[in-house]
């Protein structure tokens, strides 16, 4: 979410990254182009492309779907999961964290 200046007078506006981050993990998967898709994430948004994927591993056998939520001084934040699967979890340290994280800036216009 992009929350405006005048927030919480002005509505927060999603930035449409979540979209296009289900979008590749299920046209990804759907094309054979991953073997196992690790969603490093806890935004519930999106649960509907790991579902997908999900049906995809039944039906064919691959991709795997997993998720890498974030553990703070040992505590774990909530993950990701789907009803009927047990997905495989990835926790992720602040140390993985920074070593893995993507600065760029998705809301610019290039």
């Amino acid at each position: 979410m992009r929350y405006p200046p005048a927030w919480p007078k002005e509505r927060p506006q999603e930035k449409g990254i979540d979209v296009q981050l289900t979008l590749d993990f299920a046209v990804m998967a759907t094309r054979g182009e991953y073997d196992v898709g690790i969603m490093v994430s806890t935004d519930t948004d999106l649960k509907p492309a790991l579902e997908y994927v999900a049906e995809l591993t039944t039906s064919r056998g691959r991709p795997r779907a997993e998720v890498a939520p974030w553990s703070v001084n040992g505590q774990h934040c909530r993950r990701l999961a789907i009803s009927h699967r047990n997905l495989y979890c990835h926790w992720i340290g602040e140390d993985v964290y920074k070593r893995v994280q993507d600065k760029t800036d998705y809301t610019r216009s290039t």
